[in-house]
């Protein structure tokens, strides 16, 4: 019976420490890349839908202090009261990342919703005692800042997808997702608009 051969000392530290500078050197080549910058999509994401659902929040009290002083406008006020329907009747959860057509839908719905809100503050213009009300002051003020917040919102969401989806085509992202993500798909992105479709608006005091 021969008798097993001794580990050899300090074999089992070598494969730690050879172990831990692999780690390292990954690290170092983006592999963990992918799955942040999906991380970061979608939160940037989270905030889009956030500031857009805070500023369909404004919207009825908008409208109902306008009726208030411009009951005649029934039109515009009928207008936006109806892009905002078609604005939130859109279900949107991380799945419209992953589908362009619903993303496109989605973004032209809350462009309409941009447009009916410009022409309502137009309106307003022609009602000296409207553009005095402490309410729709605020209101004013609440809409203005949300707008500025959809911007940078959209900004930041268009870049993250942007960095997500650079990551994915070249290397060594490209190689890591076809080893490690290959579940993770490429994500939607907002397109380009006219320069009236997604114009904030224009609020003045």
């Amino acid at each position: 019976m021969h008798d097993r051969p001794m580990a050899r000392p300090g074999r089992t530290p070598f494969k730690l420490a050879a172990l831990a500078l692999l780690a390292l050197l990954l690290t170092g080549c983006g592999i963990n890349n992918i799955p942040t910058y999906d991380e970061q999509v979608k939160s940037a994401w989270a905030q889009v839908e956030n500031q857009y659902q805070r500023r369909a929040d404004l919207v009825p009290n908008l409208v109902e202090t306008v009726k208030g002083f411009a009951d005649q406008e029934q039109e515009t006020l009928t207008a936006v009261t109806e892009a905002r329907s078609k604005a939130t009747s859109i279900q949107v959860d991380e799945s419209i990342l992953n589908n362009p057509e619903k993303l496109k839908q989605f973004q032209q719905v809350q462009g309409e919703l941009s447009s009916a809100l410009s022409r309502l503050m137009a309106v307003s213009e022609r009602y000296p005692d409207l553009k005095s009300n402490q309410n729709f002051l605020a209101l004013q003020s609440q809409l203005e800042g949300t707008e500025n917040r959809i911007s940078v919102a959209r900004r930041d969401f268009i870049q993250a997808v942007e960095r997500y989806n650079t990551e994915i085509r070249t290397f060594p992202g490209r190689l890591w997702h076809s080893m490690l993500y290959s579940d993770l798909e490429l994500r939607a992105n907002f397109e380009a608009t006219t320069p009236d479709a997604q114009e904030a608006p224009q609020v003045e005091f």
